[in-house]
């Protein structure tokens, strides 16, 4: 089982999207898909209890919701056999709640927009990763996502020397589309849109799956290389 975590305490950088898209590729070849969301305003939620039964189905957890009937281990248990955890996370959390999101993560993923505010709150949650969340580069399990970008433009510019200094991968760089308005609207992920509305937006999702596909590497004593676990 692999679990994919989508955070950025800046709101609107796109993590939503993201995570009901990455939800959507996995549901759709079959594997058996678990999507939680953590966020207060449940679009994921939403998102996934409008989808129709022909669509490939996907278990929804609504960590946000809380039922005073059972326990919170038993709301976020996951159910077996799953293959596939992708946690959606709200905005607004703070530095120490990061290590709780992220311990158990394979693979954690930081969508930033191309804005002067939206680099700068990027920049404080890396450091949030690395120094409270205890994440290490050399683990391979820190990606980020250079969300709606338009080319050619100054800010794009400034948002790619950004994050060259990083000195962590930009595993996708996603155009500002409108096909994300329209698959959400159907409850649809891009890979369930007829090819013709979406074929140049799905291309550039590439890079991210076969980064996901890349085993994390887990750092043991004496700087030695731990071999990662192998998906279920």
């Amino acid at each position: 089982m692999q679990r994919i975590v989508v955070l950025n305490p800046k709101g609107g950088s796109g993590k939503t999207t993201i995570a009901i898209n990455l939800t959507s590729h996995f549901a759709l070849k079959g594997e058996r898909t678990v999507l939680i969301d953590h966020d207060p305003q449940g679009s994921a939620a939403r998102w996934v209890k409008n989808r129709q039964q022909t669509q490939p189905p996907i278990h929804l957890i609504a960590a946000f919701e809380r039922d005073a009937r059972v326990t919170r281990s038993f709301q976020l248990r996951i159910p077996e056999g799953t293959d596939r955890v992708i946690v959606d996370t709200p905005a607004a959390i703070h530095a120490h709640e990061m290590p709780e999101l992220t311990r158990a993560a394979d693979k954690i993923l930081v969508p930033v927009l191309p804005s002067d505010i939206d680099i700068h709150a990027c920049s404080r949650c890396i450091q949030d990763l690395l120094l409270v969340a205890k994440v290490r580069r050399e683990d391979n399990r820190l990606g980020i996502i250079a969300n709606r970008v338009r080319r050619n433009t100054l800010i794009y510019q400034s948002l790619s020397r950004f994050l060259s200094s990083l000195d962590i991968p930009i595993v996708a760089t996603l155009r500002d589309s409108q096909a994300y308005v329209r698959a959400a609207a159907q409850s649809l992920g891009l890979a369930e849109m007829k090819p013709y509305q979406a074929a140049e937006d799905i291309a550039q999702w590439q890079p991210l799956l076969e980064w996901l596909e890349m085993p994390p590497r887990r750092v043991g004593g004496a700087g030695a290389i731990v071999p990662a676990m192998s998906l279920a």
